[in-house]
C-alpha cells in the first residue's frame, strides 16, 4: 500500500516549492450526472487505461453509474475478460520507467490523493487536464501549469489543440483541436467526475445515508425529550 501511495505522489508540485500561488479552476459538479459519469468512464478506458491502471476498481462497479454488464463487456472491457476483474494494464512497471522516467501512477484514488495536497482533488485534476502547453525543452514536447516538468505527454492534444504559455503567464490556444474549448472543458469535467467517483464509489450513498441518519436522530430526540418530560413531571 505504501508503494501504491508513493506512486500516486511520485513528484512534487514545483510551483508550490517556488512559492507561486497556484490557481485551480473550479471543476463542475457532475457527481449525480449518470450520462457524464458514463462518458467519463469511456474516456478513461480509451485514453487513460493504456498507461494508468485502476487496480482497486473492478469493472462491475460500473453498474453503480447505470451501465449493465453487457454494455461494459461490449464497450469498455479491453484489458480483462470478466467484468469482475480489476482495471489493470499490460504495461510492465520496468518498461514504463524506461519510457517515461517513472511508472505512471495508479489512478484509483488519485482524486482523493490530490485533495490532500490542494484542498480539492477534482479542481486539481480539472486544471491539470486542461493545463498542458507546448514546451520544446521537455522530452515529450509538453509541460503543465500545475505540474511543472510533468513526464506525462498530452494525450488529449488532438482534441484540445496546441496551447502555449504567453509572456503574461497565461495559456493561449494557437492551434484549435477537434473539439471547441467549451466541448473540451465539458469532456474534462466528465473524466474528472469519473475519477472522483472511482476514488470513492459509495460517496453519494454515504451522503444520502448521512441525511437519513440525521433525520432519524432528530425525530428520536423529539420522542425522547417528550418521554423525559412525562417521566419527570411529578418530580419537578
Amino acid at each position: 500500500m505504501k508503494k501504491f501511495l508513493a506512486a500516486i505522489l511520485f513528484a512534487p508540485l514545483l510551483t508550490f516549492a517556488a512559492g507561486i500561488e497556484l490557481h485551480l479552476d473550479r471543476a463542475p459538479d457532475k457527481s449525480n450526472d449518470m450520462a457524464a459519469l458514463q462518458n467519463g468512464a469511456k474516456i478513461f478506458v480509451n485514453y487513460c487505461l493504456n498507461c494508468h491502471s485502476a487496480s482497486y476498481m473492478r469493472y462491475n462497479r460500473l453498474r453503480d453509474i447505470g451501465l449493465s454488464d453487457t454494455q461494459v463487456k461490449e464497450n469498455l472491457l479491453f484489458t480483462a475478460e470478466k467484468v469482475g476483474e480489476p482495471m489493470k494494464i499490460a504495461m510492465q512497471r520496468a518498461d514504463a520507467k524506461i519510457w517515461f522516467g517513472v511508472p505512471p501512477p495508479d489512478l484509483t484514488i488519485i482524486a482523493r490523493a490530490r485533495a490532500s495536497q490542494s484542498g480539492s482533488g477534482a479542481d486539481w485534476l480539472y486544471t491539470y487536464l486542461r493545463g498542458f502547453y507546448r514546451d520544446e525543452n521537455r522530452p515529450t514536447g509538453w509541460n503543465n501549469v500545475v505540474f511543472e516538468n510533468v513526464g506525462m505527454p498530452h494525450v488529449f492534444w488532438e482534441l484540445q489543440g496546441d496551447q502555449v504559455m504567453g509572456a503574461d503567464h497565461t495559456l493561449k490556444l494557437v492551434k484549435p483541436g477537434k473539439l471547441k474549448p467549451q466541448e473540451f472543458d465539458a469532456m474534462a469535467g466528465d473524466l474528472v467526475a469519473y475519477l472522483k467517483y472511482m476514488g470513492e464509489p459509495v460517496a453519494e450513498f454515504r451522503k444520502r445515508l448521512g441525511v437519513i441518519v440525521l433525520i432519524f436522530l432528530a425525530v428520536t430526540f423529539v420522542f425522547a425529550y417528550a418521554l423525559k418530560r412525562e417521566y419527570w413531571k411529578d418530580i419537578h
